[in-house]
């Protein structure tokens, strides 16, 4: 090849390139720049009623959860958390007490949402909980109500009776010389029960549903079952044996101080127990163990966003957010620590830090066998429960 013909393919090949880049350049220079959402500057404040069995838990998350700068299409979310018990919420919410209004609220069960729901529904025409769709209250957590006895007298009540129940524990406060006719020490007086205030915490009110379904031997009851002339009088003899009532909602605290004092054994929730175990044992030489009952009460806190008009589409949204953080791996596994089932089914109840693996010697069951599950009472029987509480047990 020549030079000329050299010369001119190269006068050629750089023409091309030229007119390559240039229509490149073209393009480039003409495509639109990419939209990118600008923070408006503008928080959403997302506040929780929460369940005080899961305040801590959740409150830590919502620590976490704001100091990662959580944003939902370019506005920052900030996660406040008012600590509240789920009965006291229900009361607010139905006498239109809640001010402000939370975003969302996280009750013990899905039990006082729907109680709740139906009041709004009722008076409203619709529904301000949803239980389908996206906004749905979902379960964070679970627990249960389990026996916390003493080890010293549950193994006396063994001896005496077969197995710790609502039968033993009626049987064991009617004895008319306490624990020396139980085959116990004189010294220990008298059989005391401890169990939440009914008209303070759920899980006191749920101790008396749980007491009158193996009474009746149910998980269903009705109003004519707790006002039973032979069930109530059966009931009061237990609840004659509680050794105080004026004391507010953590009932469980109370034993941890207090030991025998507070009570020789309670009915309570099983994260409670979990989290004030290790206090009992530094405080007591008798340790506490847990024991399942055949009837069981199960706690679910589910995660329940607020629909009427009061809260914007955004802070809905903004709540859903938090929510899926708190069902991620990484916050579920932290709730072992609290004593707390992991709702997430990919989360195990064993692991680092778990409360079920330190303290499985003293009864604790990561997995509970089958058993018979209580159904939470409809709004007739709860009033009617308390009722008689009130009359016969709160004035005392």
């Amino acid at each position: 090849m020549n030079r000329t013909r050299i010369i001119f393919f190269a006068i050629v090949g750089l023409a091309i390139l030229i007119v390559a880049g240039g229509l490149v350049w073209s393009q480039l220079a003409n495509r639109p720049e990419p939209i990118v959402p600008k923070a408006s500057g503008q928080v959403l404040e997302v506040t929780l009623a929460t369940a005080l069995p899961v305040t801590d838990w959740v409150q830590e998350a919502a620590h976490q959860f704001n100091a990662e700068t959580h944003t939902l299409e370019g506005q920052p979310i900030h996660v406040s958390i008012i600590p509240m018990d789920g009965l006291t919420a229900k009361g607010r919410y139905e006498r239109d007490e809640m001010d402000p209004l939370p975003t969302a609220w996280i009750p013990d069960s899905r039990y006082l949402v729907e109680l709740v729901n139906a009041a709004y529904k009722e008076r409203l025409g619709r529904d301000v909980f949803l239980t389908d769709g996206e906004y749905r209250a979902r379960p964070l957590a679970i627990s249960l109500l389990a026996w916390g006895i003493y080890e010293s007298r549950a193994a006396v009540l063994e001896r005496r009776f077969g197995k710790i129940s609502w039968h033993t524990i009626h049987d064991a406060a009617m004895a008319p010389t306490g624990w020396a006719e139980l085959g116990g020490q004189p010294e220990w007086g008298y059989f005391k029960l401890a169990i939440s205030n009914p008209r303070k915490n759920v899980s006191g009110l749920q101790a008396m549903v749980a007491a009158a379904g193996e009474y009746f031997g149910k998980t269903s009851l009705s109003v004519e079952d707790v006002t039973d002339p032979d069930f109530q009088r059966w009931l009061a003899e237990i609840m004659s044996s509680m050794s105080d009532l004026s004391g507010g909602t953590y009932t469980v605290d109370d034993l941890a101080l207090f030991g025998y004092t507070t009570g020789d054994a309670g009915q309570l929730l099983e994260s409670d127990l979990l989290v004030n175990m290790q206090g009992i044992q530094s405080r007591w030489a008798d340790p506490l163990r847990i024991v399942y009952p055949e009837y069981v009460t199960w706690f679910d806190f589910p995660f329940t966003v607020w629909m009427g008009p009061e809260t914007t589409a955004a802070e809905k949204n903004a709540a859903l957010e938090f929510e899926k953080y708190l069902l991620s791996r990484e916050v579920q596994e932290k709730a072992l620590a609290y004593g707390l089932r992991p709702a997430n089914p990919n989360v195990s109840v064993s692991g680092e830090g778990s409360l079920f693996d330190q303290w499985a010697s003293q009864g604790v069951l990561s997995v509970i066998p089958r058993t018979t599950a209580m159904r939470f009472p409809d709004r007739d029987v709860l009033q009617a429960l308390l009722r008689w509480f009130d009359l016969n047990v709160a004035g005392r």
